[in-house]
C-alpha cells in the first residue's frame, strides 16, 4: 500500500495518498482484481512503472506510512466512493464513460459508467485538506 501511495500520489498531499489507497481497496473488494493489496499494486500496467521495485525516499516514510496504515485500518477519502480508477490530473482522456468524483494529490479519480449515467465528464477542480490526520 505504501508503495502505491508513494509513487502514484507523488507525495503531494495526504488527501492524494488516501485517495490512491481508497482506489486500491476498492479494487481488492471488487472481485475484478486480485484479492490482496499486494496483488492489486503489483498487477502489470496498472500502477506506476517500478512501483514494486523502485527506491522510496526515506525522508517521506513517516507521512506515507501513516497514510497507508490509516487506509488499512479503514479510513477512506470521503469523495472517492466506488471509484477504481485515476489518472494524472493534467491528462485528458477522450472516453465518454468516465464519471469523475474528485481531483486531489495531482490525480483525477473516476468511476467507469455507462455514458448515459455520466454526470461529471470532466475532472473537478483540485480539492485538498479534507482527510483527517
Amino acid at each position: 500500500m505504501e508503495r502505491a501511495m508513494y509513487f502514484e500520489s507523488n507525495r503531494s498531499s495526504r488527501d492524494g495518498m488516501i485517495a490512491v489507497g481508497h482506489v486500491v481497496m476498492n479494487r481488492v473488494r471488487s472481485g475484478d482484481y486480485p484479492r490482496s493489496v499486494c496483488g492489486v499494486v503489483a498487477q502489470r500496467n496498472q500502477f506506476a512503472p517500478g512501483v514494486m521495485s523502485r527506491r522510496m525516499d526515506p525522508r517521506q516514510a513517516g507521512l506515507v506510512r501513516e497514510a497507508a496504515r490509516s487506509v488499512l485500518r479503514g479510513e477512506r477519502h470521503p469523495l472517492v466512493g466506488n471509484a477504481q480508477f485515476f489518472h494524472a490530473a493534467s491528462y485528458r482522456a477522450g472516453y465518454n464513460n468516465m464519471h469523475y468524483v474528485v481531483t486531489t494529490g495531482g490525480n483525477a479519480f473516476y468511476e467507469r459508467r455507462p455514458p448515459a449515467l455520466v454526470t461529471r465528464p470532466v475532472p473537478p477542480p483540485p480539492l485538498e485538506g479534507i482527510t483527517r490526520r
